[in-house]
């Protein structure tokens, strides 16, 4: 019976035809607006929360309804039986990635395997409607405080609302309204009556704006004001990279005044104390003392960090920072002995297996370099410094073996390795072996 219920909705749902174009009743959305205009012009419905609700709702509604009916993975026959009949339909890349295009008259969807994976949207009721909602919520709340529950579930529309906007402005590469719409997102989290709002929110639009601030200097100014309120809200990601990004926005208005290399290099060095295995930060930091004059000796990173060594001895994530430093410094000497201490204090840790045979590896190649340059008097002079050579690269493999062991797929531990037994196959009986065998995992996993 259940079956039958069901293919005889299936069989009314396709009988049912899809509307002929895309509906919005753009007239009747501005018309509730000028009532609401009309209303707070009127000193007694003005001071009338419920005045202000209704004003929120008008705002709301002007914004949310030419994209409705869209969520992100919508099957594009859905989408036909939602909206109606795009005006056009063609093909367009986003990021690299070929679309398949359906031309409405407010939004472009972009479509990929029969799906909607975003949109841009092209035309708007009112495209100031968001902040106005967010201004009568917040009136409303401010005339009568018990209207809280009413005023935060708008806000909260709002922000979701906004939200979407910024997860399609993100995906469409259009990261400017995608910034603006993650910041109007926090603007309507912000209010008293809505609670503790979400510096994530703020992340995204100063990730953004510094993304955007390549094409467009100004946009690094903005993104350094949403990083830094992320951070005085006690916001980081996982990784630190808020620190990497602000360092970018502060970077990038140098040419305004040298006081922003001074504040770059100070977001870094926040970053560092916080997150020392960040690889990203610890470059942003060697470009800087690198390249800028005044900012101060490279040296003077392995001081810090040693100073903090100093009272955390256990703390594998400095150790780690401690050994990329050396290596920006050319020095892989102290970066094995920093990597040494990592896999001391965690012998599980891929990473630290994995550069510890890394560094090993470039000290080697660096003594190959130089015997390569010398002139030698005799073949066994030569002979006896390669064999030096090769003893340094043997003692890199049993690090790259821990790290295969740890992580079996990984491409380049396997590629390590594989070179290395190779060069080493005639110091070694095992060395061709192990050459056939990490060589044919080398290929399936690059297969993969």
């Amino acid at each position: 019976m259940k079956k039958t219920i069901l293919s005889a909705f299936a069989a009314l749902l396709l009988a049912v035809p899809a509307a002929q174009a895309q509906k919005v009743n753009k007239d009747a959305l501005l018309a509730k607006i000028s009532k609401s205009d009309a209303d707070i012009a009127d000193a007694k419905k003005n001071a009338k929360a419920a005045t202000w609700l209704n004003r929120g709702k008008a705002f709301y509604e002007a914004a949310a309804e030419p994209t409705k009916s869209l969520f992100l993975g919508m099957e594009a026959t859905m989408l036909k039986l939602a909206v109606g009949d795009p005006k056009s339909t063609g093909t367009a890349e986003l990021n690299g990635t070929p679309f398949e295009t359906w031309v409405y008259p407010y939004f472009t969807v972009y479509i990929k395997d029969g799906k909607v994976v975003t949109w841009k949207q092209t035309q708007w009721i009112r495209e100031d409607a968001p902040e106005k909602a967010i201004e009568a919520y917040n009136k409303a709340y401010e005339l009568d405080p018990k209207v809280a529950p009413k005023v935060k579930e708008g806000l909260k529309q709002i922000s979701d609302f906004c939200s979407q906007a910024g997860n399609t402005g993100l995906d469409a590469g259009d990261y400017v309204s995608a910034s603006d719409s993650y910041s109007t997102a926090y603007a309507a989290q912000s209010s008293p009556a809505y609670g503790e709002a979400d510096p994530a929110l703020l992340y995204y639009a100063g990730y953004l704006r510094t993304v955007d601030g390549a094409n467009n200097p100004q946009s690094f100014e903005l993104g350094a004001d949403y990083l830094n309120r992320a951070i005085e809200r006690g916001y980081a990601d996982e990784e630190g990279n808020i620190y990497y990004y602000l360092f970018h926005c502060y970077y990038g208005q140098k040419d305004k005044d040298r006081e922003y290399i001074m504040k770059a290099k100070d977001a870094l060095l926040k970053g560092m104390e916080k997150f020392p295995k960040n690889s990203r930060i610890l470059e942003g930091l060697m470009q800087l003392y690198t390249s800028e004059e005044g900012v101060g000796d490279p040296a003077d990173l392995v001081t810090m960090i040693d100073n903090s060594l100093a009272e955390n001895p256990k703390n594998v994530d400095l150790w780690f920072g401690r050994g990329r430093i050396f290596y920006a410094l050319k020095n892989p000497d102290e970066s094995i002995v920093s990597f040494q201490k990592v896999v001391e204090l965690q012998p599980d840790l891929f990473e630290g297996n994995y550069f510890l045979g890394v560094f090993y590896t470039i000290k080697a190649e660096n003594l190959l370099t130089e015997i390569n340059a010398k002139q030698y008097s005799s073949q066994a002079a030569y002979e006896e410094d390669l064999k030096a050579v090769n003893a340094i690269y043997m003692e890199a493999i049993p690090w790259f073996e821990k790290a295969h062991e740890l992580n079996k797929t990984d491409v380049n531990t396997l590629d390590f390795l594989k070179s290395i037994c190779f060069r080493l196959r005639d110091e070694n009986a095992d060395m061709n072996q192990k050459y056939e065998t990490y060589n044919t995992l080398f290929k399936q996993v690059q297969a993969q």
